[in-house]
């Protein structure tokens, strides 16, 4: 039912009660039986033990383990507690961040007031918040955090802050009388109070028509419990090459067991064959080499002022294709701002965004600067006394306290060098604040010389009714003239300017005024000007909005703030263009996902939206194929935020709910960070490719020589333990190396992949296939002719295999880095590979010439020639595609 369109008196017949008696105790049992306790509540959350065991279901996870039992069977233990450790630390960061995603909900359950002011049986009580019911008469007050959904029935002054609802941070007035609309969202319900929310000025009374669940926080909490997780684009392709790797591994240990059987070979020799082929097919070092490589990613995003909470949320942001972006506080400063000034039929531009102490007056006729216009001064002077805020500074900073627009009024006399000295040689007799009922506020001044002043500002349907004179550019007053100013006000309107009138009057020095008669002085008005205001766009966003248009992503504006500013913030940086469409939350109201996935990739602008639409929209852009990113700082954004691929809270601005069901956070609240960590995304994604290419041609390469080995009769060139310390040591080095790649100079200029694009996609699969055989077979070589030169040394031969192999990928690794070559990068550029490389070197220098190691690894000392014999053959491999792009 639509409580707001109802008057109160039949609010009270439906709900059977009178405001001045409250329930009765027997209807409060009935309706606790009815509706339940006023409480959020969730399904039940997973116990922790089963949050952990699920960790280990992931494909590459089993493949770890299948490792782990393998070099246990071969008596390796040492790798195996190596492997078993590895498959730990990924268990480990999986449930910490599976059972903090967990804890959003209870957040939300904290919001929650503790105790309410209730009516009952005609005697006001304080009582617990979760034994309202429907139909209780509730009261609250400034600093209350309201209890449950009321339709308010009296305000005095009342102003409640819906951020967490609605996204819009400044309070919103609320009104008793009804409201005769359809499908108004909630920001537009200006009778309605809702749960959680907090009262910020004035008092009131309402009667509870919601509790629980059927609140607007409950709907949020209900939204949050219901969607789902996501998976990013990085779990998709990593599960499914853990998928294509167990099928080569049963399909090699079959076609091994096979063959040697075939020829004639034991079934358990020809098993511990197949497991050694088993072992050269896991790349055991690969989930933890992504893990490590997303660690450090995110040890460079705190560096450009972004926490990620989850680390695949980087590689999700390099493949965005959309960005829904709120507006205020993310966009724009979240810092109202005077940006425009109309005095004595003069419009002047003021320069200077947030709370900046400098700034420009323009005449925008003249574009002469009206430094020292006395009109000026006194508007500004007026205006920073008939005011409630405080400026402060903190840290070398200004901050407002109290009213923003009050705030920005003060800002701008600072601009024009009006002091706090100067503004306290006037003394303040009388007060009356702004409310939601007068819209205006009125101070009664008096100057050193003994003059009194009143000041008016406020709204200027208000204000302008009030006034007989105008100030002329001469400083004389004369006939205000109405319709000239309500067309300033048009234009001013159509800017999203928010407009404040200012007036005075001269009162003689011997009357005698308090705030009880000032209300009858504020009529006979001199008009003075308007100030109009602005929450002005960040530096740069409308670069990195152009920079992601650039990259093939489209950036939209979702806000519950109205259309007119929606668009001309919008319109100012990029976002909303001629052509685009721009949707309101009536609008979505009569749409379903499929009807708005329809026209969704022409719209750009959703104004006066509510959390059910965020969600809608969420949906209907990942219906089309996008992968979406959402921002967001109040309880609202949180199910959206769940909901999209990667959600973005807000550091400073938001809520602890938001936070935890974010992958990531601004640590500054800018749009400029999400442009970054997109680019440092896509980085990510390509360097996983380069490792994943280095890592499995190096398998292939091990795959075949030991699998032709067998064809041919030959002994196996290799040693599983030969096997595990290449996978291990001598590619993950390398290969992590790889990850901390500085990207190209095009990375911000390519399209988003596509979601559907497979991990070998883009000649990958074939890079892998043609390097990897082309290492497998100088390898091979390797061991075929020193096994020829040395028949009675299989020691010998396996160690010429075994360098071959190690040497081949390390000069592999450098073409690796590129797709174009390995003559097109500069090798200088990595050093982190460099210094990789020679370390892995090294270690194989260890591996061969430290006797104890020697019979480990079953490798012998090599000569000079030999060295040089293996190193040509090394070579090979990339040198034969050096010189081609496939």
């Amino acid at each position: 039912m639509d409580w707001y369109k109802l008057p109160v008196e039949e609010v009270e017949r439906k709900l059977e009660v009178f405001h001045k008696k409250g329930l009765t105790s027997r209807q409060v049992e009935e309706r606790q039986r009815k509706y339940g306790l006023n409480q959020i509540v969730v399904s039940e959350r997973k116990p922790l033990w089963l949050i952990f065991i699920s960790q280990f279901q992931d494909f590459l996870v089993l493949i770890l383990l299948a490792a782990t039992l393998i070099a246990g069977l071969l008596g390796e233990y040492v790798d195996a507690l190596a492997i078993m450790l590895i498959v730990i630390l990924n268990g480990l960061i999986g449930f910490f961040q599976e059972h903090r995603a967990e804890k959003s909900l209870e957040k939300l359950k904290q919001l929650s007031a503790p105790t309410m002011r209730v009516l009952r049986d005609g005697e006001w009580q304080t009582l617990p918040a979760e034994q309202a019911v429907v139909g209780d008469i509730v009261r609250i007050k400034t600093g209350d955090r309201v209890p449950a959904d009321l339709r308010v029935i009296e305000a005095n002054g009342l102003e409640t802050e819906e951020s967490m609802l609605t996204g819009e941070s400044l309070p919103v007035e609320k009104r008793a009388d009804a409201i005769f609309s359809d499908n108004l969202s909630v920001q537009d319900q200006a009778n309605m109070v809702f749960k959680s929310t907090l009262v910020t000025k004035g008092s009131g009374l309402g009667i509870v028509v919601h509790t629980g669940m059927n609140t607007e926080i409950g709907k949020i909490a209900k939204l949050m419990d219901e969607t789902k997780h996501v998976p990013t684009p990085l779990e998709l392709k990593l599960k499914e090459l853990g998928k294509t790797l167990i099928f080569v591994v049963f399909m090699l240990t079959a076609l091994t067991v096979f063959i040697g059987v075939y020829q004639g070979q034991l079934l358990y020799d020809m098993f511990l064959a197949g497991v050694s082929l088993a072992v050269a097919v896991i790349p055991e070092g690969l989930p933890a080499i992504v893990t490590v490589v997303l660690s450090l990613g995110v040890q460079r995003m705190i560096k450009r002022k972004a926490i990620v909470r989850k680390l695949s949320a980087i590689e999700t942001l390099g493949s965005t294709s959309v960005i829904c972006t709120d507006k205020t506080g993310t966009i724009t400063q979240n810092k109202m701002t005077v940006k425009e000034i109309w005095l004595a039929h003069r419009t002047i531009a003021v320069s200077g965004d947030g709370y900046a102490e400098s700034g420009d007056f323009i005449d925008v006729r003249s574009q002469g600067s009206l430094t020292n216009d006395r009109l000026l001064h006194d508007m500004l002077l007026y205006g920073s006394l008939c005011n409630s805020a405080e400026l402060q500074r903190k840290k070398g900073k200004l901050l407002v306290d109290g009213d923003p627009t009050d705030g920005a009024l003060l800002i701008a006399a600072r601009k024009f060098g009006i002091t706090y000295a100067e503004a306290e040689n006037f003394k303040k007799l009388a007060e009356i604040p702004f409310d939601s009922e007068r819209k205006r506020m009125s101070v009664l001044i008096e100057n050193e010389a003994g003059e009194r002043f009143l000041i008016v500002k406020g709204a200027p349907d208000i204000i302008l009714p009030r006034c007989r004179y105008e100030l002329s550019w001469n400083g004389k007053q004369s006939a205000i003239k109405s319709d000239t100013i309500m067309k300033v006000m048009e234009h001013m309107a159509e800017k999203a300017l928010r407009i404040i009138a200012i007036s005075v009057k001269k009162l003689s020095p011997h009357e005698s005024v308090n705030e009880k008669t000032l209300t009858n002085l504020e009529n006979e008005l001199t008009f003075i000007g308007l100030f109009g205001l602005l929450d002005p766009p960040r530096e740069n966003v409308k670069q990195a909005v152009a920079q992601c248009k650039q990259a093939g992503i489209k950036t939209v504006m979702i806000t519950g703030d109205h259309k007119k500013t929606a668009l001309a913030i919008a319109g100012s940086v990029g976002i909303y263009e001629p052509d685009d469409l721009v949707l309101e939350g009536y609008e979505l109201n009569k749409m379903s996902v499929n009807d708005l996935a329809n026209i969704i990739e022409n719209v750009s602008v959703f104004a006066r939206v509510t959390p059910e639409h965020k969600l809608k929209i969420v949906k209907a852009f990942q219906k089309r194929g996008h992968i979406v990113a959402m921002t967001g700082d109040g309880v609202n954004d949180a199910p959206a935020i769940k909901a999209a691929n990667i959600g973005i809270s807000m550091g400073i601005s938001g809520t602890d709910v938001t936070k935890e069901a974010s992958s990531l956070v601004l640590l500054d609240d800018n749009f400029i960070t999400i442009k970054e960590a997109i680019r440092e995304g896509r980085n990510i994604y390509e360097n996983i490719r380069k490792f994943i290419r280095y890592l499995l041609a190096s398998n292939v390469g091990e795959i075949f020589v030991m699998l032709a080995a067998m064809i041919l009769a030959q002994p196996l060139p290799l040693v599983p333990v030969q096997i595990l310390w290449v996978n291990l040591i001598t590619d993950g080095l390398p290969a992590m190396a790889l990850g901390l790649d500085p990207p190209e100079t095009n990375v911000m200029k390519q399209k988003p992949r596509s979601p559907k694009e497979g991990i070998f996609s883009r000649g990958l699969g074939f890079k892998i296939i043609t390097r990897g055989l082309l290492i497998g077979l100088v390898t091979l070589i390797a061991f075929m002719y020193f096994l020829n030169e040395h028949p009675e040394d299989l020691n010998y031969a396996r160690t010429y295999a075994f360098t071959t192999l190690v040497l081949a990928q390390l000069i592999h690794v450098f073409d690796c880095r590129t797709e174009r070559g390995i003559f097109t990068r500069n090798p200088f550029s990595n050093l982190y590979l460099l210094f990789a490389v020679v370390l892995s070197f090294l270690l194989l220098l260890v591996v061969i010439y430290v006797k104890p190691l020697q019979a480990v690894f079953y490798t012998v000392p090599l000569q000079l020639t030999d060295w040089l014999i293996v190193f040509v053959l090394s070579a090979l491999p990339t040198l034969l595609f050096s010189f081609s792009k496939k």
